[in-house]
């Protein structure tokens, strides 16, 4: 006897005269129901059988998608027990300590990556009045998705002080910023004031994170400062919710 189809999947249209093969069509829908919590930790997904016979298509073209599903880790099991819905390996730092995401990443085990979104000098009023500048100083302003093993846990927007750093214009954006104000620029970074929020995931961060509708995330914002006392940074940067833990040591 079939399994019910759980309401969120009967909502997945597929195309058969579309470029893109059905597999990869059937995966996309169903990352996004596993991505954005639809599909919950623990939910047992439709059988092979009854998935293709759902949508009138083969057994290998589900089984293609739940392959490759299961080698993204979104989901584990599988035989009579069925594919069950995994939740996103957890990435806990431990919060109190200046680092940069590339060096927290790598102390983790993970493997930091990034997608530049944007890199260009730009002047900004608002941020000039948070660096203590003049309207017309120029920042370097940078937009990054950052990456843990491949999951997009971050989108980062930076904002970086070229008077005092202008070595900076210079940056192949390669590697960790942090380490290249140091070590190029010549600037000791000394301390950093950071603050946590709750809240939705906007239009940007949906697209990058994967979810189809605004989810929950943190907020982070930090003031990173040189042992001169001057501001040298100040980015916030949205984690996701469901993958990122800050943990917090007191004494």
């Amino acid at each position: 006897e079939s399994m019910s189809i759980h309401e969120s999947l009967l909502h997945i249209k597929l195309d058969a005269s579309a470029a893109e093969p059905l597999w990869r069509q059937l995966y996309n829908e169903l990352n996004q129901l596993l991505t954005n919590g639809e599909l919950q930790q623990g939910f047992t997904l439709p059988s092979e059988r009854d998935l293709s016979q759902h949508f009138s298509i083969s057994r290998s073209t589900v089984k293609r998608c739940y392959d490759e599903l299961r080698f993204q880790k979104m989901i584990g099991g599988k035989g009579k027990v069925g594919s069950v819905v995994r939740s996103p390996e957890k990435v806990n730092p431990v919060m109190g300590k200046l680092k940069g995401f590339t060096q927290e990443m790598t102390e983790l085990g993970k493997v930091p990556s990034a997608v530049i979104v944007q890199c260009v000098i730009a002047q900004n009023r608002s941020i000039a009045t948070v660096f203590g500048r003049p309207s017309h100083a120029e920042f370097l302003h940078l937009i990054r998705i950052r990456s843990a093993d491949a999951v997009p846990m971050t989108r980062e927007v930076a904002w970086y002080d070229l008077t005092l750093a202008p070595e900076l214009k210079e940056w192949d954006t390669k590697g960790s910023i942090y380490e290249y104000i140091q070590e190029k620029c010549k600037i000791v970074l000394d301390k950093a004031e950071q603050t946590i929020e709750a809240g939705y995931s906007n239009q940007e961060e949906c697209v990058a994170f994967g979810f189809r509708s605004p989810t929950p995330c943190l907020l982070l914002k930090r003031w990173t400062r040189a042992t001169s006392g001057q501001l040298v940074e100040y980015v916030e940067g949205t984690f996701r919710g469901d993958a990122y833990v800050y943990r917090l040591q007191l004494a």
